[in-house]
């Protein structure tokens, strides 16, 4: 009897890369936000594996968080009680850390494991609106750097995950300055609205030097942004999106102001 020809695998679809606000934990008591990040989620394929790369964790060399299901990090004070009982139980991503580690390692990028790191509120505010069944793998790595440049070619460098089904995602705030909200006047305050004005059209016209020289290029940039760490993974997303020539195919998911803060996100692909 002639064996019977093995079958093929069936590729996983190309996963978008996400760029999105993630807010604080009062996100998940918000009337419209979670709504918004719930309905973003539907609107995506279903993904294979979740990497996160958060403004809350800089760490040099860029470093692999747990592979094994481990507590939170609930890297935040003076918040009240049930902020700190929320979980996450997502399943570790060991296959997604050893691809991670492979991409990396094969151009010379340096990459360490810390296993005890758990997700931290960046990684998953979001994660627990957008996923809430926590049944996708999630590895979350640091930005070991706040140099768009070099983190851009991170980005490219994983780029061929998304070929794989993982969803590369970059969690930041489009704006992010809160000693000036300490004494908020009336409505969105101008440095925040001018400068997501500026980056949304920035993108849309696919302005990568103006994007990577962000604090020069824009109005009010260092008010919006008086330190970058989260505007730095808008451009992990934009070097994998970048790698896959997506970048003409931004969409928008949620835009408006929190707190006087841009929550604007998008993805591409």
């Amino acid at each position: 009897m002639t064996p019977a020809a093995a079958v093929p695998a069936i590729p996983a679809a190309r996963m978008p890369a996400l760029y999105l606000s993630h807010g604080a934990p009062p996100l998940a008591d918000d009337p419209i936000w979670p709504a918004e990040l719930a309905a973003w989620s539907a609107r995506l394929p279903r993904p294979t594996a979740i990497l996160m790369v958060s403004a809350h964790w800089e760490e040099a060399p860029l470093a692999l968080g747990a592979t094994v299901p481990t507590p939170l990090v609930y890297d935040f004070r003076g918040f009240p009680e049930h902020y700190y009982r929320v979980r996450y139980d997502a399943p570790g991503a060991p296959a997604l850390a050893a691809s991670v580690r492979a991409l990396l390692r094969a151009p010379g990028t340096p990459v360490q494991d810390v296993p005890g790191r758990g997700l931290d509120h960046g990684a998953y505010v979001p994660l627990v609106e957008m996923f809430p069944e926590a049944d996708i793998p999630v590895l979350q790595i640091s930005l070991p750097t706040l140099n768009p440049r070099r983190l851009m070619d991170i980005g490219r460098k994983l780029a061929p995950l998304r070929d794989e089904g993982v969803l590369v995602v970059g969690s930041g705030f489009f704006t992010h300055n809160l000693a000036a909200l300490r004494h908020p006047g009336p409505g969105v305050p101008a440095w925040s609205a001018e400068f997501d004005a500026w980056g949304s059209e920035a993108l849309a016209a696919g302005d990568l030097d103006a994007l990577l020289d962000f604090e020069s290029a824009s109005p009010s940039g260092r008010l919006a942004h008086p330190r970058t760490e989260h505007f730095a993974p808008l451009f992990v997303t934009l070097g994998a999106a970048e790698a896959a020539g997506d970048l003409g195919s931004r969409r928008d998911t949620v835009d408006g102001f929190w707190m006087g803060l841009s929550k604007r996100s998008f993805q591409f692909g």
